[in-house]
């Protein structure tokens, strides 16, 4: 981890008053606890957290065992890398694991844990949680947004016609794809005519971004409590700032929502917003659902689901190019069911296919949350035998699962066709989460991210930039997003050429 032996010089200096302060609790039956690796006192395993974080917990659990004790500062954590463990988890032990543990960032980003991500497990989960589910992730909602999924796609092709209609024109991938979920999501929740300022939209992102990138960043503070206190490293510092700046946006877009609603009566039959119906459920419980309720779960919204279906897509355009008869398969089978005369469409992916098992291939290869959202048990449970205590913070390694050799056949290796045998992957497969707490957005995340890669595959040719193939390692953050942006060579299809100009 960033910074440890100051942090270890810190506590050293104080260690009388961290002592007396620090609560390290000791479980009451030392009996059935999991194998741990050796800790240091304070800090317990933190100083093993160099790198990114599930790669070191997967180098530890082929050590210690799929399920895996640890202690991060005063909390006790337990590793999960086997499929019978998490299925454990999120059916026996699904409500004792429906809380999450309190972090800094969520204070500040979802307004004090008001967010769908971080919301305690109570009544207050379960009205957002419906009121999300009805009104923005149901299949009636998801239909009546599709011209917004529609026109973000056509807005990329357009923008990469434009620079690569003539010949094979070098691009950078990641800048183009990042704005399509972040407006998909934006127009969803608060309607295309609430994000035309273009200027004031692209601040906000600018502040998503850095909201995305400081919630990223390891905070010793969240599990040592005289850090938090001293504010170590100056993370709060940050966190106030990005905040005030997000919270002037989204309190803008509250207020106008607000106005159109007492100027005009909803039209009958005319689809309202997510932040409408919230408003008008305001009304009648102004304390339940506030402001910052709507505001603490537009961010949630956000963070989750802009880094996430982008970086999928980066990731297997990346994939594509270095197998590129997996390419031409997949542009085969759009060509047979689509034709060159239309583009593709939503309502098209389910006779597509290839292309969800290229997508479902290139989460298990790279899920943009390798780590599962941290689950936190509320009473005293057990897990796999062994005795898991009230306040234990679980954590699912997804990606050391969809990796793992006993698992899957060749498990690094990329072959979609693995998907085309079996529907339900049930544990193994895992990267929207499992139980109450899994994402609820995941039929979204699958509408954009096939939508794209279809559309790309349909109307463009793509090569490497060279002979080499397309570097794969992995780079910082919470999505697992490559390490060097995608550039690839990329030429529009001479018969989509005519469809293209249209846009």
């Amino acid at each position: 981890m960033d910074h440890i032996h100051i942090l270890f010089l810190s506590i050293l200096s104080l260690l009388p008053i961290t002592l007396l302060l620090l609560k390290i609790t000791t479980p009451k039956n030392r009996k059935n606890l999991p194998p741990s690796p050796p800790c240091l006192p304070i800090i317990g395993h933190l100083h093993l957290l160099k790198g990114p974080v599930h790669q070191v917990l997967q180098r530890l659990s082929s050590k210690y065992g799929p399920i895996m004790a640890l202690r991060f500062g005063s909390r006790p954590v337990i590793v999960i890398t086997s499929p019978s463990a998490v299925e454990e988890c999120f059916t026996k032990n699904d409500v004792v694991l429906a809380n999450r543990p309190f972090l800094l960032s969520g204070k500040y980003f979802d307004y004090n844990h008001m967010g769908i991500g971080s919301v305690p497990y109570g009544r207050l989960w379960r009205d957002v949680r419906r009121v999300m589910t009805l009104e923005l992730f149901s299949s009636t909602r998801l239909k009546t947004y599709t011209s917004v999924r529609h026109d973000e796609v056509k807005s990329l092709l357009k923008n990469l016609f434009q620079d690569s209609f003539q010949d094979f024109t070098r691009v950078e991938l990641r800048t183009r794809i990042q704005g399509l979920p972040f407006n998909t999501i934006l127009k969803s929740i608060a309607g295309e005519s609430k994000v035309n300022d273009l200027k004031e939209v692209n601040e906000f992102k600018e502040v998503i971004s850095d909201a995305f990138e400081a919630s990223a960043a390891s905070n010793p503070g969240d599990f040592i409590p005289l850090l938090k206190w001293i504010d170590f490293q100056g993370l709060e510092k940050r966190l106030v700032k990005l905040q005030a700046k997000s919270d002037k946006f989204l309190q803008n877009l509250i207020e106008e929502c607000r106005s159109k609603r007492v100027d005009s009566v909803t039209e009958k039959g005319k689809a309202e917003t997510f932040i409408d119906v919230i408003l008008s459920l305001q009304e009648s419980e102004p304390g339940h659902y506030t402001d910052n309720l709507i505001k603490g779960n537009i961010m949630a919204l956000l963070l989750a689901g802009t880094d996430t279906s982008s970086v999928t897509i980066e990731w297997a355009m990346s994939l594509l190019l270095n197998h590129p008869i997996v390419l031409h398969k997949a542009r085969a089978e759009v060509d047979e069911c689509i034709g060159q005369e239309r583009l593709v469409q939503e309502t098209d992916l389910p006779n597509l296919p290839y292309i969800q098992c290229i997508v479902n291939e290139t989460l298990r290869l790279f899920p943009p949350g390798p780590l599962l959202v941290p689950h936190e048990s509320s009473e005293d449970c057990t897990i796999g035998g062994f005795s898991v205590a009230r306040g234990t913070i679980v954590l699912v390694n997804a990606l050391a699962i969809h990796r793992d050799p006993t698992v899957w056949d060749d498990p690094l290796s990329f072959n979609p066709e693995r998907f085309e045998k079996v529907e339900n992957e049930g544990c193994r497969f895992i990267p929207f989460g499992m139980g109450r707490r899994r994402c609820p957005g995941s039929a979204l995340a699958n509408r954009v991210v096939g939508l794209a890669l279809a559309s790309l595959i349909q109307c463009f040719e793509w090569e490497r930039v060279g002979e080499e193939p397309v570097e794969l390692s992995e780079g910082k953050g919470l999505t697992m997003p490559k390490h060097e942006p995608l550039v690839a060579m990329c030429k529009a299809r001479q018969q989509m050429s005519h469809l293209l100009m249209d846009l």
